[in-house]
């Protein structure tokens, strides 16, 4: 099991589901997720797009959460995801939880899971995923993330 003794508690616990729900074994293709993650939200499940922080329902333009879920579909599956599995829409265990399920994650999740493989390979991944119009030093992130990695 991949840790990161010098990530919070946030970090730690996206860290250890992506492992275990996920089954994503490879240290580049998990620091990768955690490095879109990072730029996305900074790991606060309750960010709204431009930084305010508010629960689910009180978002209600741009981005919401880890990944900042844009699209009216992407996030009323959220909260229809958290209402089905009796989870809270604005945390972080709800919407890790939703995130590994939904399907764009999953539609990458075989690359995610595929060994060996370089940062701009898992990039490209993390791109069908999300969707991010903007790159940003997402893959900067990833990198500093392979150095906290144990």
């Amino acid at each position: 099991m991949i840790e990161c003794p010098t990530c919070n508690v946030q970090e730690q616990y996206v860290l250890e589901q992506l492992q275990t729900k996920a089954d994503i074994k490879d240290v580049v293709a998990l620091a990768v997720i955690m490095g879109n993650i990072k730029q996305e939200s900074d790991f606060r499940p309750n960010v709204c797009e431009g930084g305010a922080i508010l629960p689910y329902d009180q978002c209600l333009r741009g981005g919401y959460g880890l990944i900042q879920w844009t699209t009216q579909a992407r996030y009323d599956g959220l909260g229809s995801f958290c209402k089905k599995y009796d989870c809270d829409p604005s945390s972080l265990e709800g919407q890790t939880r939703y995130m590994i399920n939904e399907n764009q994650f999953q539609a990458e999740l075989d690359e995610f899971q595929r060994p060996h493989q370089s940062v701009g390979f898992y990039m490209n991944s993390a791109y069908y995923w999300l969707g991010w119009g903007i790159k940003g030093p997402r893959e900067q992130y990833s990198y500093n993330y392979l150095k906290k990695f144990q």
